[in-house]
């Protein structure tokens, strides 16, 4: 999965001059979170609608009318900006950005390729790769095992159990924080299992019985949950 695939495409661009209390209204308008800044064709800074919303709420808090003009009429992008923001590369994957985004602590980037901002990935998108995975707006089952080590033949196994019971598999992912067992224990990882079937049950009672632990299960056709 590259970032150009996943990404905002032809975003909105605004220079460091911007009234803020405009960039508040185009992030509103347009339900963006980042707004990438830029002077001379160059990527400077990126202001979010955190941004906004913060120095919004500080203002709303006084009673200075001189606060008030200065906010309207005189703040600008420029002022509060996340000068030189990460980025990231069109042609890097989704998984690297999701890591950067949880080394760094954020949740948007400038898309670069070539110097120039060509898109951005935010929070919208992160949630909308997550859907397609999780198959939200489809009726799936899903069960999530573990933990449990994977080893050689194991997603293989979990896979012919769940068809043996009947089941549709569509989609088998492990889970991980990238943690070790600690005091040289083994590796081991959730598993997140989504399938069609019309009897979630009886699929449980097939991973159990072959000694899977079976720690959530949900049913969307009926949003039956255990």
């Amino acid at each position: 999965m590259i970032v150009r695939n996943w990404m905002q495409h032809n975003p909105t661009l605004v220079d460091g001059d911007t009234l803020l209390a405009e960039a508040k209204r185009i992030l509103t308008e347009n339900n963006l979170q980042a707004l990438p800044v830029i002077e001379n064709g160059r990527l400077r800074g990126m202001v979010t609608r955190q941004h906004c919303l913060r120095a919004a709420h500080f203002v709303s808090r006084t009673q200075n009318p001189d606060e008030y003009h200065f906010f309207a009429n005189r703040l600008k992008v420029k002022d509060i900006m996340v000068r030189n923001p990460a980025t990231v590369n069109a042609t890097d994957t989704m998984e690297e950005c999701l890591r950067r985004g949880q080394d760094l602590g954020i949740g948007q980037f400038p898309v670069m390729e070539g110097g120039r901002v060509i898109g951005v990935i935010s929070s919208k998108e992160i949630f909308s790769l997550a859907a397609h995975f999780l198959g939200a707006w489809e009726k799936r089952c899903g069960i999530t095992l573990g933990p449990l080590e994977i080893k050689a033949g194991t997603i293989g196994r979990i896979a012919d159990l769940v068809e043996g019971a009947g089941a549709e598999v569509q989609a088998i992912y492990p889970i991980t924080r990238g943690e070790d067992g600690g005091n040289g224990q083994p590796h081991q990882r959730k598993v997140i299992v989504r399938f069609h079937s019309a009897e979630l049950r009886k699929v449980v009672a097939v991973l159990e019985a072959a000694g899977f632990r079976v720690i959530e299960s949900v049913d969307t056709k009926c949003e039956e949950k255990h």
